[in-house]
């Protein structure tokens, strides 16, 4: 499922515009990588929270030039399901 997709459904379930749609679809999208890039979790009651996660430093490798190198510590944008929104998913998806 696309944006577009989306904006289509939630515009013949409201009957409002394509256009005011797309327009809310952005500004929550926006205001969702805000809050993040400043460090805040955004949580939704019974679908999910977008989070913060920090990652540690750590050592790799350069297979091609075969030296080791430092990952920096570093954070990273992560979503992590409500319980409801994963029993749903498991109960309807058959593979």
């Amino acid at each position: 499922m696309t944006k577009a997709d989306i904006v289509s459904q939630v515009s013949d379930k409201t009957g409002i515009e394509k256009a005011q749609v797309l327009a809310t679809v952005e500004a929550y999208m926006e205001a969702v990588k805000d809050a993040l890039s400043e460090g805040e979790n955004v949580y939704f009651r019974g679908f999910g929270s977008f989070i913060v996660k920090e990652r540690a430093e750590k050592t790799g490798r350069n297979i091609s030039k075969n030296t080791t190198i430092i990952i920096p510590a570093h954070n990273i944008p992560a979503f992590k399901p409500a319980k409801t929104f994963v029993n749903k998913v498991k109960d309807n998806v058959t593979v």
